[in-house]
């Protein structure tokens, strides 16, 4: 992110920084830097802020929201995350953030004099600041962020700067928003397809039948017994519990450069692309620290009284199709071919085995001299005419 020229940006009026941010940010692809650059800007209008923050909900599977931080003689804005939890803490409840999305159209403290009590406005004043101002951001749809500006005049915000500042909520709302919508649009791909993909359907690659051929170690996972558990547990504690063992074997893919691709009931399918020349040295050592994690999701639920979770890997490598494929409305972006078949169809022997982890020889070839592999003899595959000679890892 390039930080704003502050010598670009002085002296302004409040309609030069109206128009600019109408007109000029359109190329601005991030809002910390847009609202950096306004904040400045409003100083070189002559409104006295020493403070300002945006506080944004955000569509995450982590977050809660995002606040951007700016204070006077700062470049650039600070970006912080805030969780869910933050919603049963006092810092904020009784907020003003808390307020607005409670439904306020304004939330001014003088903060000269004594007045609401919550440790922000304590905070505030001990910073030598004299008056704040929140106000809802509105977006489509009834969604409200906040925007809030503080001073450190005596005296507070006359009514000239109040005026100036609410004259830029408006374009503020619709410039935040776009960059919010195209931010929501990058994180909801990458959460629901995975990065790579994100970023091929977001260059471009929604045609069906569009695709490439990725030459990739391909990797399945498969939690057994998950029917009976699903049929005798309470609904909660079995999406917990799938949760658990996502996270479990999901930290580790990513972690050494894998992408899941999906999520098949209490399966996943993963791949690890040769282009990468450690790709399949990466996925053992992400399918060993998905076994210790595994392990120690194992020994929690038993502290529980629940028996231990057990699980099949089966572990391929070979040409896919990446790419879309589905109806002419409903899409997925997946990997197809024989090399998937057959990592499925080894995850499947696993279980009849009994071994947790299976590789064919074609993995193998690329890792035995790194890794101490069993081999456990050739065996029929359903599908494929001729037996795989298989090995077992154990981590």
């Amino acid at each position: 992110m390039n930080a704003p020229n502050i010598e670009s940006v002085t002296p302004q009026s409040d309609g030069d920084v109206v128009s600019w941010l109408t007109h000029e940010t359109r190329d601005q692809r991030f809002i910390d830097n847009i609202f950096a650059e306004l904040c400045l800007r409003l100083q070189g209008a002559g409104i006295p802020i020493k403070r300002a923050t945006m506080n944004l909900l955000i569509q995450h599977p982590q977050w809660l929201g995002a606040r951007i931080i700016w204070s006077d003689g700062k470049r650039e804005a600070e970006i912080t995350r805030v969780d869910y939890e933050v919603q049963s803490r006092s810092e904020y409840i009784g907020s003003p953030v808390y307020e607005i999305h409670q439904g306020a159209a304004e939330v001014r403290e003088r903060l000269e004099r004594p007045g609401r009590i919550h440790a922000l406005y304590d905070d505030m004043r001990a910073q030598g600041l004299t008056d704040y101002v929140a106000w809802p951001l509105l977006h489509t749809l009834g969604k409200r962020h906040v925007v809030t500006f503080a001073t450190d005049r005596a005296g507070g915000f006359d009514d000239a700067h109040i005026a100036s500042l609410k004259q830029v909520l408006p374009v503020l709302a619709l410039v935040s928003e776009i960059r919010m919508k195209n931010r929501l649009a990058r994180t909801l791909l990458e959460t629901y397809v995975g990065t790579h993909a994100g970023e091929m359907i977001l260059a471009g690659a929604t045609r069906r039948g569009s695709g490439t051929t990725v030459r990739a170690a391909i990797m399945i996972c498969d939690l057994r017994d998950f029917t009976r558990i699903s049929d005798s547990w309470p609904r909660d504690d079995v999406i917990d519990l799938l949760n658990d063992y996502f996270d479990a074997m999901s930290e580790p893919i990513a972690r050494h450069g894998g992408e899941i691709l999906k999520f098949i009931g209490d399966g996943l399918l993963a791949i690890f692309p040769l282009s990468e020349p450690k790709a399949c040295a990466n996925l053992l050592h992400a399918v060993s620290e998905a076994r210790q994690a595994m392990a120690a999701l194992s020994e929690k639920n038993s502290v529980m009284g629940r028996a231990p979770m057990n699980y099949g890997i089966g572990v391929h490598v070979g040409d896919v199709m990446y790419g879309n494929i589905g109806s002419r409305t409903r899409l997925d972006f997946t990997v197809i071919g024989p090399a998937v078949n057959m990592a499925s169809r080894l995850e499947a022997l696993t279980k009849q085995l009994g071994k947790t982890v299976l590789l064919s020889r074609a993995f193998a070839d690329l890792v035995e001299h790194d890794f101490a592999l069993e081999h456990v003899g050739e065996h029929a595959v359903r599908g494929f005419s001729e037996p795989i000679e298989l090995f077992a890892y154990q981590g």
